[in-house]
């Protein structure tokens, strides 16, 4: 699913980069670029376009973030070189791993390397404050449930918590900005958003109506780390201005990816203008706080691109053994 691109292409922006001088090897580089994204609306559309768009100028290529199905979808086009780069958590990078991507059943996604840690995706529940839900309890049987786009990481581990949950839900798939149209009219009562925070589609539905962020308790949150592959995370009060204190909720970590068969130097210079200024990177999307070399260990599940392993390895302390590269 190609709908659209952004693209940004520039001579190169910052001398400061270890990889922008003259004197770099590009042997065998690609003139253009493409990041495999989500929906509009969503955390990875914003944080992957801002990243696609600060690489191209800064390596003077032409590169952009491509609204994709999200995650798995990500997976199938990084395998196969339909895009360059995408972005994935840790859930459908190992499923895609083990041949049980429902885009392509039976083909084992191995041809998608890691390239460097993102952020925390955690799993959070909006409703407007006028249904009266303020928790999972409260949402009636038979609710109509926006769960992201099909085959994203919200899509395919949401459902599943709520099941978990005990919740009956009618199950509804689109883009966050359209489902967040959706719950303001009425025609969905809740969103179960999986991504990055802020959501855009949650601050912009806080600007325009009254919602209800809900948290889960601590028993539903024993629950689903029992049953799923997330961790403990809790989303911050400042977050958003509905909250007036810290959300429980779960997470599971993002990483981006790059097909295996990029030069080694390519994938270095990114991960390079990526990694070397976090400050620059949060000015495209809060999240990005996370997007720290010390986070490399994250990754347990996905073999590291080598150009990505030698930039670790040698700027950030990493210990990435030979039996982690492809």
């Amino acid at each position: 699913m190609k709908i659209t691109t952004l693209v940004a292409a520039g001579s190169v922006a910052f001398a400061g980069a270890a990889f922008a001088g003259s004197h770099q090897d590009r042997t065998g580089w690609p003139e253009s670029f493409t990041v495999g994204t989500a929906s509009q609306g969503g955390t990875y559309f914003a944080y992957g376009s801002g990243w696609a768009n600060l690489v191209a100028e800064e390596l003077g290529l032409s590169g952009g973030g491509e609204v994709t199905g999200g995650p798995m979808q990500n997976m199938a086009l990084v395998h196969t070189g339909e895009a360059a780069f995408g972005m994935t958590t840790m859930g459908p990078a190992a499923e895609s791993l083990n041949g049980t991507n429902p885009i392509a059943p039976g083909l084992q996604m191995d041809n998608a390397c890691a390239m460097f840690p993102m952020y925390q995706t955690p799993f959070s529940v909006t409703a407007l404050s006028s249904s009266g839900i303020t928790s999972v309890a409260d949402i009636p049987a038979g609710a109509k449930i926006g769960f992201g786009p099909a085959g994203s990481t919200s899509d395919t581990y949401f459902p599943r918590m709520m099941e978990e949950l005990g919740v009956e839900f009618e199950r509804r798939n689109g883009g966050w900005t359209d489902l967040g149209g959706q719950l303001q009219d009425g025609l969905l009562d809740v969103i179960a958003f999986a991504a990055g925070v802020p959501v855009p589609a949650v601050s912009q539905l806080e600007v325009q109506t009254d919602v209800n962020i809900i948290e889960f308790t601590e028993e539903e949150q024993a629950q689903i780390m029992a049953a799923f592959p997330v961790s403990q995370f809790d989303i911050a009060a400042d977050t958003y201005t509905t909250l007036e204190a810290d959300a429980r909720s779960v997470s599971m970590w993002n990483f981006s990816i790059a097909n295996c068969d990029l030069p080694a130097s390519f994938v270095e210079a990114v991960v390079d203008v990526v990694m070397s200024d976090n400050e620059r990177m949060q000015t495209i999307h809060r999240a990005a706080r996370s997007t720290l070399p010390e986070n490399w260990t994250k990754n347990t599940v996905l073999k590291w691109h080598p150009g990505a392993a030698k930039w670790f390895n040698e700027n950030a302390g990493a210990t990435i053994g030979a039996d982690m590269i492809h």
